[in-house]
C-alpha cells in the first residue's frame, strides 16, 4: 500500500499506543544493560554551588532539573537496526574491520532507520491456541502463522509491518511470571514465512523476537537463526517488546502502525513508542 493508501484504514480515529513506560530497573533483555535515569541538575544543586548558567539576571531566581539517561537503544519497545547482529563479523551492509568504528557501526546504524507509516498487521497467537500466553520456549512455525492469518481473514502483504503476539505482555512487568514465559516466537519456518511475503517489518511482545532456545535445524548452528535471516540475509529491522494487549483484546487486526526511530549515528538499534490507528 502507498502512504495515501493506508489513509483508508484509519475510520475511527482511534489509538493505540504500542509501548509501556520505561523506568529504572525495568525488565529487559539480560545481554543488555539496565536502564537508568538519574537526576543531573536541580535548581537546589545550583543554588549550593553557587552556578549561574544565565545570559542575564536572574531576579526570580529560576531553576531547572534536567538528567541522565543510561540505558541500551535495545530498551523497552525497540527497533534492531540492520547492524545489531553479525555472522563471521559482518552485517547486513558491512563488516567489523571494516566498518565498525569506536562509536559504533559506520553503516546500517539508526541513521538509516527511516520513519515507519504501513499498515499494520496483528496475529494473535494465543487466541488461535485458546490459551491466555505461550509458554516459554514455545516455536511459531510458519504454518501456523498461515492458519492464523486465514482465521483472522487478514492476508499478510508486501510492505505491512507483521506484529506477532505471545501474550507475555500480559502481566509486564512481574519478572517472576515472565521468566516462566521466556522465550516463546516465530521459528526459522516462521521467520522465512515473514521474509518471504517480503514485510517491511516485523516484531512481537517479547524481548528476543524469535524462538529461545531455537529449534534444531539441518543448518549450521546459530543462537539467532531468526535475527539472521531477517535482518542479515533479508535486510528487515525487527520491532521487539511492543505491548499489543489492548488490540488483541478488541480483536484488532488491520491498522496503520506508525513509528518514528531516532537517528543516533553509531546505535544499533532505537527505543520506539510506536503507535496504532484505525
Amino acid at each position: 500500500m502507498t502512504i495515501l493508501e493506508t489513509l483508508s484504514l484509519v475510520r475511527e480515529g482511534r489509538i493505540y499506543e504500542l509501548a509501556r513506560a520505561r523506568f529504572r530497573g525495568m525488565p529487559n533483555h539480560p545481554s543488555h544493560p539496565r536502564f537508568d535515569i538519574v537526576t543531573y541538575r536541580t535548581p537546589r544543586g545550583l543554588r549550593l554551588s553557587g552556578e549561574e548558567p544565565w545570559a542575564t539576571g536572574n531576579e526570580l531566581e529560576s531553576g531547572y532539573v534536567s538528567e541522565l539517561i543510561m540505558a541500551s537503544t535495545h530498551t523497552g519497545a525497540h527497533i534492531d537496526a540492520l547492524s545489531h547482529v553479525t555472522v563471521d563479523d559482518r552485517w547486513a551492509s558491512g563488516e567489523v574491520d571494516r566498518d565498525l568504528g569506536d562509536f559504533g557501526p559506520l553503516t546500517g546504524d539508526a541513521t538509516e532507520l527511516g520513519p515507519m507509516w504501513a499498515r499494520g498487521v496483528l496475529l494473535d497467537v494465543p487466541r488461535h491456541r485458546g490459551v491466555e500466553t505461550l509458554p516459554a520456549g514455545s516455536p511459531v512455525p510458519a504454518h501456523e502463522l498461515e492458519a492464523i492469518e486465514q482465521a483472522q481473514g487478514v492476508r499478510v502483504e508486501a510492505g505491512d509491518v507483521v506484529l506477532i503476539r505471545t501474550g507475555c505482555m500480559a502481566r509486564w512487568p512481574d519478572a517472576e511470571w515472565l521468566a516462566t514465559h521466556y522465550g516463546a516466537g516465530p521459528d526459522e519456518s516462521g521467520g522465512r514465512w515473514l521474509a518471504d511475503r517480503r514485510v517491511s517489518a516485523t516484531g512481537s511482545d517479547t524481548e528476543g523476537f524469535e524462538v529461545t532456545p531455537p529449534v534444531a535445524s539441518e543448518a549450521p548452528s546459530s543462537p539467532l537463526p531468526v535475527h539472521v535471516h531477517l535482518l542479515v540475509e533479508r535486510r528487515i529491522p525487527i520491532l521487539e517488546n511492543l505491548d499489543l494487549e489492548e488490540l488483541a483484546q478488541d480483536r484488532v487486526y488491520k491498522f496503520l502502525f506508525v513509528g518514528l526511530p531516532l537517528k543516533i549515528r553509531g546505535a544499533t538499534g532505537s527505543m520506539l513508542d510506536p503507535i496504532a490507528v484505525i
